[in-house]
């Protein structure tokens, strides 16, 4: 009976364990991102929309708990879009917002019946389903104030649709940290950035979120996004490292090694008798880091390493340090691994 005593209480403590090291990994890729692209500052009012899913309670509990120890100080309203769905559980949200003590607003819209009703049974309702919503909330932030709108996209979900749009679109683009809206007047912030999706998950059961599953969308199994997501978890489960290698290349773009003429000045390329910086190398040499490294990193380092470009040193960067688990820039070389 003591045995099996002992072997619980062991159980736990180790669950314990892994359960702040993951809360702790979690905010440090928070931290992260937001100290390397100034995401959040003094002052700012940062409008958290929440879905009821795993990703943006994530973002929300995060964002509280670095509100209390950050230099800075910020404000955090959370703002759910009721879409009318059938079904919906609509005291899940306001009960769990109420527990935690958090402001909050409660937007009912039906845009579910307008996509229905535009969209062919079968096709794709993300992409009009999205726009709606963004809009909605866009309107809201200026009822409520809002300097920053923070998302809950995270690192896979920008992995996914960097392919999305080589595959389907014709263009190198992903989902950007940080972007103004297309009108000029918001600033929208992924505070996720820096987070595995797998780690979210774990977190989501780790703080027993009430998640709310989106029926609208929930009938699509074989939407494009999906099936790049399971093709990137493949080569996840199968070749350790590549996806941490694929993020780090979205911070260590060459623009004179793609193919852009607007994005680089090919037209105007001229020889000469002095260096040429991000010129030819012996046909472009190329250095390969061991992905494996990466993958099999201790997990607080693991983002580091795949932010950190390959050069010697990066430039100094700015930094409100609201939790930043890199080393700062020595304060006479001015360099910095921060990325």
């Amino acid at each position: 009976m003591s045995d099996t005593l002992q072997l619980a209480d062991d159980k736990a403590k180790k669950a314990q364990f892994e359960g702040n090291k993951l809360t702790k990994r979690l905010r440090h890729h928070v931290g992260d991102a937001i100290n390397d692209f100034n995401m959040i500052e003094e002052g700012d009012r940062v409008m958290v929309c929440l879905s009821g899913g795993k990703d943006s309670y994530a973002l929300l509990d995060i964002l509280l708990g670095l509100q209390k120890s950050a230099p800075i100080s910020f404000s955090i309203v959370a703002v759910n879009l009721d879409q009318k769905q059938p079904g919906f559980p609509e005291h899940v949200l306001p009960q769990y917002l109420e527990s935690i003590g958090v402001e909050y607003r409660i937007i009912e819209e039906d845009t579910y019946s307008i996509v229905k009703r535009l969209i062919p049974e079968g096709k794709t309702t993300c992409s009009l389903c999205s726009r709606l919503r963004r809009g909605i909330l866009y309107r809201v932030a200026d009822e409520l104030g809002a300097t920053k709108v923070a998302l809950g996209h995270h690192r896979d979900d920008m992995l996914h649709t960097l392919f999305l749009n080589m595959f389907y679109g014709g263009k190198l683009k992903a989902m950007p940290p940080k972007l103004v809206s297309d009108d000029g007047r918001h600033m929208v912030i992924r505070p996720l950035a820096y987070c595995r999706e797998k780690d979210l998950e774990r977190y989501a059961q780790l703080r027993e979120f009430p998640i709310i599953p989106c029926n609208l969308c929930g009938s699509q199994p074989n939407l494009q996004r999906q099936v790049v997501k399971e093709m990137v978890n493949d080569w996840d489960k199968r070749f350790p490292g590549r996806v941490e290698s694929m993020f780090r290349a979205l911070q260590n773009v060459v623009p004179s090694h793609l193919a852009d003429s607007k994005l680089f000045d090919f037209a105007g390329l001229k020889t000469g008798d002095s260096p040429f910086e991000g010129g030819d190398t012996a046909f472009d040499k190329e250095e390969f880091r061991d992905p494996v490294a990466l993958a099999s990193a201790d997990d607080e380092d693991a983002a580091t390493l795949a932010a950190t470009p390959a050069t010697p040193a990066a430039p100094a960067r700015r930094t409100i340090s609201i939790l930043d688990s890199r080393p700062k820039a020595d304060s006479q070389t001015g360099d910095s691994r921060g990325g």
